[in-house]
């Protein structure tokens, strides 16, 4: 079984000791979830597990082929080259044969009678033998399917920060290393692309160590937690759910011994202060004990928790309203003909695939998008606090503190208390030795909590959260969490964290795409796993929102339920039959292809007749979507 070592691992970055003397061990089949706060030195110790820089003291064991594949939360990929190429450049054995064949059959083509370029050519075969190479584009293709990249010949320059994270993450997936390091793997991925990810990563050979803000993510795919914490790694057997717990139990039995300690620190310290003479030669080590005991006083830390608890403006009843509201970009509609009231204490989620305009739509909310049409009110009490999904700049020399008191120097709690804002940075996890550090030493998370802090110090009234759970840790997650359940204003959030989205949203929308959008209520895993995931239908088939009505607004006449014909009762007998074989047709072709990986005429031919395939069953599911309405309305 090969197995990764760390020994007394070390590392250091200024006057802060990230990681002391750390030592672990991860064998084959090991699902490791890495937590830790922000500016824990979780990304530090990645680094230095991945060789790309490493720690200050300490070693790394492994057998000679042992192989370690990282992806970073900003892949480095070169921009001048194509997707597909982009991750030919990875510098895995697989890749140097696959670009070795191509780079020989070259060559073979501009000189066909040169025997060093057949004998050149003979070999790179041989070598795409040795290696199963000729199945890895097919592969290729099949990851970047599940990962929506389907445009394998667009320049890396040209695709969004989300394309290129879903890129790397293809890349280390194709490489098979005996050691997956992901951070923050589900970052920009789709709802079904997480739970591809999440089936793939069950089944993977080799061992995983991940960091992740999704508490859902960690409770499928781990079964061992590694917590960095003050310095330390403690582990924990389970998942999420099992660490915490653990954790729980950790930090009480510290606790308890800790005030042991205090009182038989107590107890000695009377016997130290009496007269030397009242002690005897004998007793030396008693003394030195003391001494032991003295030294480890006030040495166990546990995590803090961040207690958030500020006043805000008043809200009056009417808060925010969209009426019959539209939203497009050239030929590219948004939403249309969207009616919503949201009211005091509302919680609501907005989620839904990547590019559907959730952002767009949380502009709109807060004014800062016109609307192609329909009506938008915004109540007169309103004051919105819009946490933005990529932080405001802040000047790198500007010290955390006064970024804070640019705003204001102090505030009020709920129960009216005055509030400093050197205090608030306490409760946001920042030692007073941190509140003169300049914003340009502050990890990304710090950013991001030192952003968060900015924006409640306005004391809103109505909160706009876009991706919050973004580059924030778990534990400020919790308590973000659990004050926006007491925060007296109205919350609306963007995300696609199941786990958050379940704790703060009471009801939610959808956007489906195509100005589709579809209203939820109660828990967003329950409507995800019962009407995106495991239904048949597709996204563009998801039910169109209501329109909440105007008081004194003529109901529409209901209309009378339609009954399927003769011949469409026929079509609905035997249309899943039908989706099945198609289905089993698709996978079957895709077989096909990794099989003739090597015939590039022949994978072309099956790519020609599997998307004749994909055509008919994308038809087919359209048309069960229609028929399957019509048979609900019966019922």
């Amino acid at each position: 079984m090969k197995q990764f070592r760390v020994e007394h691992l070390t590392s250091v970055y200024g006057e802060k000791t990230l990681f002391d003397d750390i030592s672990f061990l991860i064998s084959q089949g090991d699902r490791v979830g890495l937590v830790g706060v922000n500016g824990s030195g979780k990304t530090t110790l990645l680094n230095a597990l991945s060789g790309k820089q490493p720690a200050d003291h300490g070693q790394i064991t492994t057998q000679n082929d042992y192989r370690v594949g990282y992806l970073e939360q900003e892949p480095d990929l070169a921009g001048h080259l194509q997707v597909l190429d982009a991750i030919y450049a990875g510098d895995q054995p697989v890749f140097q044969t696959i670009r070795a064949y191509q780079e020989s059959l070259d060559f073979l083509a501009d000189e066909p009678e040169n025997p060093k370029a057949s004998a050149r050519f003979e070999k790179a075969q041989a070598a795409m033998d040795r290696d199963d190479a000729w199945t890895i584009e097919a592969q290729i293709k099949t990851i970047l399917t599940q990962l929506h990249l389907t445009d394998l010949k667009q320049n890396v320059a040209d695709l969004s920060g989300g394309q290129r994270k879903r890129v790397g993450l293809a890349q280390v997936l194709i490489q098979e290393p005996d050691l997956l390091i992901l951070d923050e793997p589900t970052n920009h991925l789709d709802f079904d692309s997480i739970a591809w990810l999440e089936q793939y990563l069950a089944k993977y050979k080799g061992a995983l160590l991940t960091v992740t803000h999704d508490r859902y993510f960690l409770d499928r795919v781990t079964n061992r937690i590694f917590e960095l914490s003050f310095g330390k790694v403690y582990e924990y057997d389970g998942n999420y759910q099992d660490y915490v717990e653990g954790k729980a139990i950790r930090q009480e039995n510290s606790l308890a011994a800790e005030h042991k300690r205090e009182k038989l620190y107590e107890k000695e310290l009377v016997w130290m202060n009496k007269s030397a003479r009242a002690r005897t030669t004998k007793q030396k080590g008693r003394e030195r004990a003391f001494a032991e005991l003295e030294e480890s006083m006030g040495q166990v830390q546990t995590d803090q928790d961040v207690e958030v608890s500020l006043g805000q403006q008043r809200l009056g009843k009417k808060v925010i309203a969209l009426d019959h509201a539209t939203l497009a970009f050239d030929d590219k509609v948004l939403f249309k003909d969207l009616s919503l009231r949201f009211g005091q204490r509302d919680r609501i989620g907005i989620t839904g695939p990547n590019g559907v305009g959730k952002s767009s739509l949380l502009n709109v909310l807060a004014g800062r998008i016109p609307l192609t049409d329909g009506i938008l009110e915004i109540g007169e009490t309103v004051r919105i606090g819009y946490y933005t999904q990529v932080t405001e700049e802040i000047p790198a020399d500007k010290r955390m503190i006064e970024y804070l008191t640019d705003v204001a120097s102090a505030v009020k709690d709920r129960d009216g208390n005055v509030i400093s804002a050197k205090d608030l940075l306490e409760q946001f996890l920042f030692p007073p030795f941190m509140h003169g550090t300049l914003v340009r030493k502050l990890s990304g998370g710090e950013k991001r909590r030192l952003y968060l802090l900015k924006i409640l110090l306005q004391e809103p009234n109505v909160l706009f959260l876009d991706e919050p759970t973004n580059d924030l840790d778990i534990g400020t997650l919790t308590v973000l969490e659990n004050f926006l359940k007491s925060f007296a204003g109205t919350v609306v959030t963007v995300s696609h964290d199941r786990y958050f989205l379940d704790e703060v949203a009471d009801y939610g929308y959808y956007l489906a795409g195509g100005g589709e959008v579809d209203r939820y209520n109660g828990e967003f895993s329950t409507y995800l796993k019962d009407n995106v995931l495991q239904s048949k239908k597709p996204v563009s088939a998801v039910k169109k929102a209501e329109p909440v009505a105007d008081q004194g607004r003529k109901s529409e006449p209901i209309p009378k339920k339609r009954k399927l014909t003769y011949n469409e009762k026929r079509e609905w007998e035997t249309i899943e039959d039908e989706i099945a074989e198609l289905e089993d047709q698709s996978e079957s072709l895709n077989e096909s292809m990794a099989e003739n990986g090597a015939d590039y005429q022949k994978v072309a031919e099956i790519q020609a007749e599997l998307t004749v395939v994909s055509n008919k069953l994308d038809e087919k599911m359209d048309r069960w979507a229609e028929l399957s309405e019509i048979v609900e309305e019966q019922n």
